[in-house]
């Protein structure tokens, strides 16, 4: 038996959330459709049975990438094209993606690295609009190797303001995240997906470049490489978690550009 099954037989293990909530009003990019839930069903609305026996039924709408998700392949696009050269004409038929759709994103169960950038920097969150360097990656990691096929999370600490659309979102401040080099020393790693507590991931300055995605394109479009958003990462930094088994599973969403995922970190001991 592996040692992580015997882990799992006698229970010697610790299982840390990353994600947040998903509850009507929760902060969302003005792209996506919010979040809402409302019942349709009340217990005491129907008695099917006459005898006292109830059910409640809730109808729930809402983006795909909206609170804590992934982002499929068909996610972005560059003059027409989605990653590996398939053409948007081809691949967006009826409504969907009939080609690199959620539903085409393998479920995660491998290990984990966390990036704490904060703690490299001897802050709580960092600055608006600060760019995560492959440096800062670099600084981060230590000598704690890095392995093609692992999932690596970065930390901004941004996720302290998710209560506050306005500030999380930072469209008049700005918001940290990985910037063009980070992201493409993350691809020359072969990491099976990359993550963030933020809205999109990477660096969003303010000025006329500030919409610009470039770590989607080097990640999603030129390298196949998934992207988590809206992940909270506060307790695997508190507890100095830097090494875990990563689970993630995303619903089976046919032609969806993403899927609502709920990641969790799987510590031993």
């Amino acid at each position: 038996m592996s040692l992580l099954l015997q882990a799992l037989s006698q229970k010697n293990i610790r299982i840390i959330d990353l994600a947040v909530p998903m509850q009507s009003g929760m902060a969302h990019s003005a792209a996506s459709v919010p979040f809402s839930m409302a019942l349709s069903r009340r217990h005491g609305d129907h008695d099917r049975t006459g005898q006292g026996g109830t059910a409640a039924n809730a109808v729930i709408i809402t983006g795909d990438h909206v609170g804590t998700h992934v982002d499929a392949l068909c996610h972005v696009a560059s003059k027409g094209v989605l990653c590996g050269g398939v053409a948007v004409a081809d691949a967006c038929v009826g409504g969907k993606f009939v080609k690199l759709g959620a539903e085409t994103i393998a479920p995660m169960v491998c290990r984990g690295v966390l990036l704490d950038i904060p703690a490299l920097k001897g802050v709580d969150r960092l600055e608006a609009g600060y760019g995560v360097t492959d440096r800062d990656l670099v600084e981060a990691l230590g000598d704690t190797p890095l392995n093609e096929g692992d999932v690596v999370l970065v930390r901004t600490g941004w996720i302290q303001l998710y209560g506050d659309e306005v500030a999380f979102l930072g469209d008049g401040t700005g918001v940290p995240g990985v910037d063009a080099s980070g992201g493409r020393w993350l691809a020359n790693h072969g990491v099976r997906a990359a993550g963030g507590d933020t809205i999109a991931f990477e660096q969003v300055a303010l000025g006329p470049k500030g919409r610009q995605r470039p770590c989607h394109g080097i990640l999603l479009w030129e390298n196949a490489i998934h992207i988590i958003e809206v992940l909270d990462l506060e307790e695997l930094a508190r507890q100095r978690v830097k090494e875990f088994m990563f689970v993630l599973s995303p619903l089976k969403l046919v032609g969806a550009t993403g899927s609502p995922v709920r990641p969790l970190a799987v510590i031993e001991g």
